[in-house]
């Protein structure tokens, strides 16, 4: 299927690895002109190797999407792109009595304001040109609470409010803006995940692995390029009438309506 993607800009926020990595490589493979994001210009070469060892390029900006002083500069540089992915920033899982308002802050720091950074430099400009689609990875710890996730779910919680909001607020000026929430996806997340349920109930990590993956009606946890493919549709015109929408990516695991 061709996505009509070839020529246009998309911009990719925490391509460096794990689901914004594999964003960067599907829009690659259709042709679009891509820029990846990350604050690790370290990391950010090896994604260039690896998408280069499959004959594939990108740019690379290496920005701390918490600084909105920054992140605007890096867009100035940029421009304004056709598409904008939004995968940078996790916040840390976090055992509930290990939960304080730092822990909290961080949180918001690292997930919503890196998004919504983003997303402000960019979404005035699509509107002005009558054209753009913001597509952001966020996560169903928004609207499942979790006892290890609380900060971190409530970022996501407060960042589907902005992005239907901001789909809804934009829609006549031609900008959609999409949601997706993928449940478990095998990135470093899953440790990171599994060794705050660790110190949380002292069980092994093998042991809550297979009780999570047990959990899952498919059967196993996603893989990046899975939730990278529904992105990229998202971000394509062959999505053109869809906008405001939250798509839980979960195997299943949310049986609701």
């Amino acid at each position: 299927m061709d996505l009509q993607l070839s020529g246009r800009t998309a911009v990719v926020t925490g391509a460096s690895k794990g689901i914004g990595l594999a964003c960067a490589e599907a829009l690659a493979w259709e042709g679009a002109k891509v820029v990846g994001i990350s604050r690790d210009p370290e990391n950010l070469a090896k994604a260039q190797q690896e998408l280069a060892a499959k004959g594939l390029s990108f740019d690379v900006v290496a920005v701390d999407l918490t600084d909105s002083d920054a992140t605007k500069v890096a867009f100035e540089r940029i421009g304004v792109p056709d598409i904008l992915i939004n995968c940078a920033g996790a916040a840390r899982r976090t055992p509930v009595d290990e939960l304080d308002s730092k822990a909290l802050h961080a949180a918001m720091e690292a997930k919503y304001f890196t998004y919504m950074h983003a997303t402000e430099a960019v979404i005035r400009g699509m509107a002005e040109r009558g054209s753009g689609a913001i597509v952001n990875v966020v996560g169903q710890g928004g609207r499942a609470a979790n006892p290890l996730h609380i900060g971190g779910g409530a970022a996501n919680a407060a960042l589907m409010l902005a992005s239907v909001g901001y789909a809804k607020a934009y829609a006549g000026q031609g900008v959609r803006v999409n949601v997706i929430n993928p449940g478990m996806t095998r990135t470093a997340r899953v440790d990171e995940g599994l060794n705050a349920a660790v110190r949380a109930t002292g069980r092994p990590k093998e042991e809550l692995l297979e009780e999570m993956v047990a959990e899952i009606p498919l059967g196993r946890a996603g893989e990046p390029s899975e939730v990278a493919n529904v992105a990229v549709f998202l971000a394509s015109p062959l999505a053109s009438y869809v906008t405001g929408a939250v798509i839980v990516m979960d195997g299943g695991v949310t049986s609701a309506i």
